[in-house]
């Protein structure tokens, strides 16, 4: 007999990239509570290794992540603490790739869902293939996008697309997402691995440090922060 696959997070590096995956093949990559606490440390430890110039965050397969794992989510949301301790969870981890000292960058073909969405929402940059597709149905659920994962949809998509959306919870086609600010660039799917190997050979051309000090006067501008470059 064959072992079901185990669904977790996966971590590689080559060539000052790390290549985080996220892998629950059986179920397009969708997300359970494990993965979510397993992307947290992963980010945690990427962010430590100062001879890194990029990271990746994809799916494996032709998936980025169909969302949450369902069968657990509505579990794990059977009473208000073990929700607030499950979305605690994911906005841990949703702070760690966003807090990132080194760029980020989600590769995205097929479903890109709820979770899948907020995480590619995270990184600093959104490359898909034209197979991708991009939504957050959670209103059939009964429940809303908590705040803490919702923060990261409204900043990249802004409130009217973030609306459009949550309220409609239809699906957007990759060139749609384009259209509406949501992704960075879009491409033919055989192009999408040599348009990400473009891409983090720009990033690497530049300084590591300046790379750094650009993301955190952005995240500090956004904010109304002042600017300091004590870090």
């Amino acid at each position: 007999t064959t072992s079901k696959p185990v669904a977790d997070v996966l971590l590689a590096r080559e060539g000052g990239i790390a290549t985080v995956t996220l892998s629950n093949p059986d179920k397009l990559n969708a997300i359970d509570a494990a993965m979510w606490r397993r992307l947290a440390a992963v980010m945690a430890e990427v962010a430590a290794d100062g001879s890194l110039r990029a990271v990746v965050i994809r799916g494996e397969g032709s998936a980025f992540a169909a969302g949450g794992d369902l069968e657990e989510f509505r579990d794990q949301r059977a009473t208000v603490d073990r929700a607030l301790a499950y979305h605690e969870k994911v906005g841990a981890a949703l702070e760690a790739v966003a807090a990132s000292p080194h760029p980020t960058v989600a590769l995205i073909q097929g479903p890109c869902v709820g979770g899948g969405l907020e995480i590619a929402c995270a990184c600093d940059l959104r490359l898909a293939g034209e197979s991708a597709r991009f939504g957050a149905p959670i209103h059939k659920l009964g429940f809303s996008m908590y705040p803490d994962e919702l923060a990261g949809l409204l900043r990249i998509a802004g409130p009217a697309v973030a609306k459009e959306i949550l309220l409609e919870g239809r699906l957007l086609s990759a060139r749609e997402a384009y259209d509406k600010g949501l992704i960075s660039r879009v491409v033919a799917d055989e192009g999408l691995e040599a348009e990400l190997a473009a891409t983090l050979k720009r990033i690497a051309a530049g300084a590591p440090l300046v790379a750094r000090w650009h993301k955190q006067w952005i995240d500090r501008l956004l904010e109304n922060r002042p600017l300091s470059d004590e870090e």
